[in-house]
């Protein structure tokens, strides 16, 4: 009787793994719908935490155009250093009283420079009657030590009689001119500055009591687009 029971349980048990078996591999009647995705990320949307790209130029990074550092970008110098072209600021202790005058000249050719400046009114004159004045505007980089009118007023009489003769007058006005521009940090106790008519002058002193030969630098280093003006107290003559 047991035997007879135990061989009806496993037919059963076949059975029903033989059914579960087929409806696995059943196919899906037609017009079935297909299953559905859900969760699934849409195409092309951008991934999170990855920042967006930039166009060149909206931000100001270095490498980009336009930002300090970069290829048409301001050019980056170190605070307080000067730039080529810079020239310190005139130097003497009659520049204060001069400071309306000298402070318009820097754009002007060095024989008109002379012409703004009222205390130097006889040399600028002097200039114009031997014809120097267009000399003076075309020469490239000169240095200009420009007599006052109260050096010119107070000459002795052998440096007046001179002046009034044009060949005596090109050449003592020529003596007061050296090529290059010469800036007061340049000139130090002991140089000499060979000029355009041929002699040399002395540079003796430091600061504002330095001399050229004999006369007192009133104000010095005074740019123009040209030139380098130094206003002296006496008149040099050549040796």
């Amino acid at each position: 009787m047991k035997r007879v029971l135990l061989a009806a349980a496993l037919a059963l048990t076949a059975a029903t793994a033989g059914t579960s078996a087929a409806s696995a591999y059943a196919p899906e009647p037609e017009g079935s719908p297909a299953p559905e995705m859900t969760n699934m990320p849409e195409e092309n949307a951008p991934d999170e935490g990855v920042p967006e790209e930039t166009t060149p130029g909206e931000t100001g990074e270095p490498g980009e155009t336009g930002a300090p550092g970069a290829p048409g970008g301001p050019e980056a110098t170190p605070t307080g250093e000067m730039t080529p072209g810079m020239t310190a600021s005139p130097m003497g202790p009659g520049c204060a009283s001069l400071k309306d005058t000298i402070s318009g000249v820097a754009d002007q050719p060095a024989g008109t420079a002379l012409t703004k400046i009222p205390d130097l009114s006889k040399l600028s004159q002097a200039v114009k009657q031997v014809g120097l004045e267009e000399k003076l505007n075309s020469a490239k980089d000169i240095t200009i030590f420009a007599p006052n009118d109260a050096a010119f007023g107070s000459a002795p009489t052998d440096v007046q009689d001179a002046m009034s003769d044009k060949a005596a007058a090109t050449k003592i006005l020529s003596y007061h001119v050296v090529e290059g521009k010469v800036n007061p940090a340049d000139l130090k106790d002991g140089d000499m500055l060979k000029t355009l008519q041929g002699g040399e002058l002395s540079v003796k002193g430091t600061g504002e009591n330095m001399t050229i030969n004999d006369a007192k630098i009133v104000c010095g280093g005074i740019p123009t687009s040209n030139a380098t003006l130094y206003i002296i107290d006496k008149v040099l003559m050549p040796k």
